[in-house]
């Protein structure tokens, strides 16, 4: 499943990508969620408030308010670095202005439907090929792409009212979702995850250090080691360094 969010100031436009973006999916299995921005500005006010769900932005150029480079330029400045733009335009001329942010496609309207379907094959295979893998997670109020790397540790939260709560915490957040733990520890376990108690599944990247029964992260929290487990989460940091060193 890949995000994609159409900023296009013309609906018909809009309407036209996405119809593209279907019949794309009929034919290859590759499944889009598509989101309609109708402005620069909201697409701008949806990274502020929500954060980074997209894998791919096809963006018009030309629109009124914050044009395509200039909303373009604003996400970048976020150090949203992983996200991939494919600008459409009328005019030619913007391509060298847009490589200053990155673009990874460009196309000219009208679109070709044969040339649109081969960029977006090659922008997914660009993502199934990326080393950063991604989590999604989902709350009340949103759907949010978290990267492998930018996780420090899962844990179960008890909860009263919430049945399987889970908080996923980085450097800056802490995102609440539901979810099983075990199934999270299954999923994550070959990419540098392991369980160390039952209710805690941590990111072996960000580990300081080990000290008794505890793991010592790299922001200074300090987590619990179940007792059954501490020879097993040892043996695993160890081979993890010898892996990465490797």
């Amino acid at each position: 499943m890949f995000n994609v969010a159409i900023c296009d100031d013309e609906e018909k436009q809009r309407e036209l990508v996405k119809t593209m973006l279907i019949s794309l999916s009929l034919k290859t299995n590759i499944d889009f969620q598509i989101t309609f921005f109708a402005s620069g500005e909201q697409l701008v006010s949806h990274y502020k408030n929500v954060g980074d769900t997209f894998h791919i932005l096809i963006m018009d150029v030309e629109m009124s308010g914050m044009n395509g480079i200039q909303t373009a330029k604003e996400i970048r400045n976020m150090k949203q670095l992983d996200v991939q733009i494919m600008f459409l335009t009328s005019y030619p001329e913007y391509m060298v202005e847009s490589f200053d942010v990155m673009t990874f496609q460009y196309l000219i309207k009208p679109i070709q439907p044969q040339i649109f379907e081969e960029k977006m094959i090659k922008l997914c295979q660009y993502f199934q090929a990326m080393d950063k893998k991604y989590v999604l997670i989902k709350s009340d109020y949103e759907e949010l792409l978290l990267k492998y790397d930018d996780i420090l540790w899962i844990e179960v939260m008890k909860s009263l009212t919430i049945k399987n709560k889970l908080n996923f915490v980085t450097q800056e957040h802490t995102h609440e979702t539901k979810g099983i733990l075990s199934s999270y520890a299954e999923a994550l376990k070959d990419h540098g995850f392991l369980q160390i108690h039952r209710s805690i599944i941590i990111n072996l990247m960000h580990v300081q250090k080990f000290a008794g029964t505890q793991v010592v992260m790299l922001n200074g929290s300090e987590l619990p080691i179940g007792r059954s487990k501490v020879k097993e989460v040892k043996d695993a940091y160890t081979k993890y360094m010898i892996m990465r060193i490797h």
